[in-house]
């Protein structure tokens, strides 16, 4: 097994989708990739910052859940990062309705001294600066998986495509694949985006699965098709959490095993959306997950009869 570092935000979220709204709960990036990974008993790290309003019980939850959270680190005068977000009747757009940065404005991430060797980095959706320093930190990860948004793209592509130019994979979703390349169809797309660095590029597609790409070969896995879906919010992350908790795990890069990884990925995704933040994540069982995963492998094979 190898060790994960996971970079990203630790923050509070208030959401509103058509099932109702919450106040205050807990979210961020690296908290969503951190529970999915801890599904698979990594030796993880989270390198984030909070203010002095953030919960003790939320930073002992994740210490729980087995995440060094040494790298965490607590501004006692300082407030947490705090989204709000508004989701329409389709539940694949949405509004932003509060941003306040707080303490993440002036985050300097620290990647404690015993996690610089870990093999796999997980590079959350942050400032391109701040994942370029965490990179710069590491000795020799095997694997560095980068996740990034069209915001980034508008507001510092330079920066960005440095950090791309160092990762192994970049996952994002098909509007900043299109976005980042230039190029309407996937397959053309991905393909740019890996002359600019990355050997893997997974497009992240919602309800409608995930495309894993690699020179000139192309998996497909489909996001399960659920009866409801309440909360949006972190499922991106919780997918990027499950795939690199699994490659974590196992140890074996490979293209053929980052094919299992997706579908971790999807499967813990398709929990995540089914409650308002992470509070799916926080109450998941191994039984849960091995059925769940039962159903993929149900929805994807079947022998093709050739005639």
């Amino acid at each position: 097994m190898s060790k994960l570092v996971i970079v990203g935000t630790v923050a509070f979220d208030a959401i509103e989708t058509p099932f109702g709204k919450t106040d205050k709960i807990l979210g961020g990036a690296a908290t969503f990739i951190g529970l999915a990974a801890s599904q698979f008993n990594v030796d993880g790290a989270i390198v984030s910052i909070v203010g002095g309003d953030f919960p003790k019980e939320d930073l002992k939850m994740l210490e729980e859940k087995g995440m060094d959270i040494s790298g965490l680190e607590v501004v006692e005068d300082g407030k947490t990062f705090f989204w709000s977000g508004k989701y329409h009747n389709d539940m694949n757009t949405r509004d932003t309705l509060i941003t306040d940065l707080n303490v993440l404005a002036d985050f300097n991430p620290i990647v404690p001294e015993n996690y610089r060797d870990a093999e796999v980095v997980m590079l959350g959706n942050l400032h391109p600066l701040v994942q370029l320093s965490v990179i710069e930190q590491m000795d020799s990860p095997k694997l560095i998986v980068l996740d990034t948004m069209n915001f980034w793209m508008d507001s510092a592509l330079e920066e960005l495509m440095s950090v791309i130019a160092k990762v192994d994979v970049i996952t994002i979703n098909d509007e900043e694949a299109r976005q980042l390349s230039g190029e309407y169809s996937l397959v053309k797309a991905a393909h740019k985006i890996m002359e600019m660095g990355p050997e893997y590029v997974v497009i992240k597609k919602g309800e409608h699965g995930a495309l894993l790409f690699s020179d000139d070969d192309v998996f497909f896995a489909p996001a399960l098709p659920l009866e409801e879906v309440f909360d949006p919010t972190g499922a991106g992350d919780t997918f990027a959490g499950g795939f690199t908790g699994y490659l974590a795990k196992t140890g074996d890069y490979s293209y053929n095993n980052m094919k299992n990884a997706i579908i971790n990925g999807s499967a813990l995704a398709s929990f995540c959306v089914e409650k308002f933040g992470p509070e799916r994540l926080l109450k998941l069982s191994n039984s849960e997950v091995h059925q769940r995963l039962q159903q993929f492998k149900s929805l994807t094979q079947f022998d093709i009869k050739l005639t």
